[in-house]
């Protein structure tokens, strides 16, 4: 288990000004405590106050084996406008995700309906025809031999979207530890997936905030393998 320093995510801040700030979130940690409790992103908040008097919070969330590009609003008005304008798709999101597989289609939309199911006592996404309404665009902007370098670009934001999405096109993501029919060895790696760049246009008179967040090292030390 990993144990962060309370101020750690200072190190991870990839922007600041007065409404919001972006982190990039490291895999592993999940955003906020789940039913049984434990360790998550929400407890190292207070590092982040930069002298309000609240801590910021959330203003979407990410997987806990998901690694990047995470917002938190500073305050509630500048949460409240980062809610809407997640909520009309006005914020541009990218993600980078290492495939086992090759989609045949090496560009596209997947539009596929989505719903959480109960399995004994867990539960996992499905694609259903009475689920919510899920939009993914992608293209593949790597190979090597039957892995696959795709950026993925949510215009919903499901539950482990990307996830299901890519996964029924015949590209699992390596590592994802659910979905996917993948070797132990594959599934025991970290998973492959990173918010790599978000673009928020929170202000009319400014221009939209355009922020990166490198690959952990787990997946650029693949990409580099593969010469991707």
């Amino acid at each position: 288990m990993v144990i962060y320093a309370a101020d750690f995510l200072l190190d991870r801040l990839l922007y600041r000004d007065g409404l919001i700030l972006i982190i990039d979130k490291p895999a592993g940690l999940p955003v906020h405590a789940g039913p049984s409790g434990g360790d998550n992103l929400e407890n190292y908040f207070d590092a982040l106050r930069f002298g309000l008097p609240r801590q910021p919070a959330l203003a979407h969330r990410l997987d806990r084996d998901t690694s990047g590009c995470l917002v938190l609003g500073r305050h509630p008005k500048a949460l409240r406008k980062l809610h809407r304008l997640f909520a009309e798709g006005q914020i541009d999101k990218t993600y980078w995700a290492l495939t086992k597989g090759i989609p045949e289609k090496l560009s596209g939309t997947i539009d596929k309906p989505l719903k959480k199911q109960t399995r004994g006592s867990g539960w996992r996404v499905e694609i259903a025809d009475d689920g919510q309404r899920a939009v993914t665009t992608y293209r593949v902007v790597g190979r090597a031999g039957d892995v696959a370098l795709i950026e993925a670009k949510p215009k919903t934001g499901r539950t482990h979207q990307i996830r299901v999405h890519l996964n029924a096109i015949g590209a699992p993501i390596i590592g994802d530890p659910q979905y996917g029919d993948q070797a132990p060895d594959q599934r025991a790696q970290p998973m492959m997936l990173h918010a790599r760049r978000i673009i928020v246009p929170i202000s009319k008179n400014k221009d939209p905030i355009m922020v990166e967040a490198t690959p952990p090292d787990a997946m650029a030390t693949a990409l580099e393998k593969l010469g991707l």
